[in-house]
């Protein structure tokens, strides 16, 4: 696939480790793209779970993909500030259909306050039994969550409200 441009749609994919569809979004909006990265947003964007219910974003959300890191942020843009949901997953491929990743169910949250999580531990530990990750998986995935953990505690890239600014403005100006 061609390399999506500033203010062309694309369509992302997460599937899980056994090549099962986890989730869709449609029509996010790219912003800045790279050959290593994509940023976008999602505004009031259609999301399709595995299981077909249909739920649409509530508020807008830069979305930041890397091709070397295992982690994908979305920054959302609340009244109360900026919240983030950081999924642990494979680097993003790109093809015809969509952005595409593997999601390993770890997920970081960091709060509008700055607290932050750790969430899904139990899930990622019964998807690894019963997916078979293989050690290398995991061990990788230990090593993204601390450099994760300092992205956030360093407000590095995607956590740093300048640059969510930025992005968020160049969405209007698109829009």
């Amino acid at each position: 696939m061609k390399i999506p441009k500033e203010g062309d749609f694309i369509t992302i994919q997460s599937y899980k480790h056994d090549g099962s569809l986890h989730r869709t979004w449609r029509d996010t909006m790219v912003l800045k793209t790279n050959e290593n990265s994509i940023i976008g947003v999602n505004d009031h964007t259609l999301v399709t779970e595995s299981d077909g219910r249909r739920w649409v974003t509530r508020e807008p959300a830069i979305v930041y993909f890397h091709k070397k890191f295992w982690f994908n942020i979305i920054a959302m843009i609340r009244e109360n500030g900026i919240s983030y949901y950081c999924n642990l997953a494979s680097p993003y491929t790109l093809d015809n259909e969509a952005l595409k990743y593997i999601d390993y169910d770890l997920d970081v949250k960091v709060f509008a306050d700055g607290g932050k999580k750790l969430l899904d531990v139990e899930e990622y530990e019964r998807h690894k039994r019963q997916m078979h990750y293989p050690e290398e998986i995991d061990y990788i995935l230990k090593e993204n969550v601390k450099i994760l953990v300092d992205w956030i505690n360093e407000g590095k890239g995607p956590f740093s409200k300048e640059y969510v600014a930025i992005w968020y403005n160049r969405y209007r100006q698109l829009k």
